[in-house]
């Protein structure tokens, strides 16, 4: 017995310090103190404390659509640069040069799925609920699982992405000026010219040569911040 579970073995002859639950609870609790000290210092409220403040109520006064068109504007030479789309020809414009100046696919693909579509024209182009289909605007905020859009009827509208196949397009030339670079904030827009009583309406991505994608909701329900840091993986997908 002594040689087969005694010898040569280190034996504690005393049990050891075990902390109390709680002991564990007092220091979890600390901890947690710490932690919410630290983020009221830095500025940082959470998303309970910036709903009881009303941080992300929208005033449906202000959804006109073209208040937004800046963002929009800003939002096509984001996508411009994000991109990197070649500048537009001298001349007319000729199916064989605007295919030449198409970027690839594969190059395209994972820059639009962690990219930011706040400002881009969604539109939905399928869904179970029919009474949603064929609506479009600007994206103004973008949840886990809807977008809230301005429509050119200034309307606010809540988008679900839940069974829904929404379609938005990106400019196939830049908008950017040939000497932009890259480390340089991307030009604000000109504000609108008003001529009489009405202003002058902007052109949008839709106005100019464009690439069209489709966006399946299911499959993209995540905050703008969550999927800017995950790993996507190339899976078939049935939608019905």
């Amino acid at each position: 017995m002594y040689n087969s579970r005694v010898k040569g073995r280190q034996i504690l002859l005393e049990n050891p310090a075990r902390d109390s639950r709680a002991k564990k609870e007092l220091e979890e609790k600390r901890a947690a103190r710490k932690n919410e000290r630290e983020r009221k210092k830095s500025g940082i409220i959470g998303k309970k404390e910036a709903k009881e403040k009303g941080i992300w109520k929208f005033d449906e006064k202000q959804a006109r659509y073209e208040l937004f068109l800046p963002l929009h504007a800003l939002w096509i030479g984001y996508m411009s640069e994000l991109l990197g789309l070649s500048q537009k020809p001298a001349g007319p414009l000729v199916p064989s040069a605007a295919a030449k100046a198409m970027p690839s696919a594969s190059g395209m693909h994972p820059k639009l799925l962690k990219a930011d579509y706040h400002g881009s024209i969604m539109t939905v182009s399928q869904s179970k609920n029919p009474c949603i289909v064929g609506l479009s605007g600007i994206v103004i905020h973008e949840t886990e699982n809807a977008f809230k859009v301005v429509t050119k009827d200034d309307k606010l509208k809540l988008l679900p992405k839940q069974n829904a196949v929404f379609k938005f397009a990106v400019p196939l030339y830049s908008t950017l000026l040939q000497s932009h670079n890259a480390n340089a904030p991307l030009p604000l827009p000109p504000p609108s010219v008003s001529t009489g009583s009405s202003p002058m309406t902007q052109r949008t991505v839709l106005d100019g040569p464009h690439i069209e994608f489709e966006l399946y909701g299911n499959q993209f329900r995540f905050r703008a911040a969550e999927r800017a840091g995950r790993k996507f993986k190339h899976k078939e997908t049935i939608e019905l």
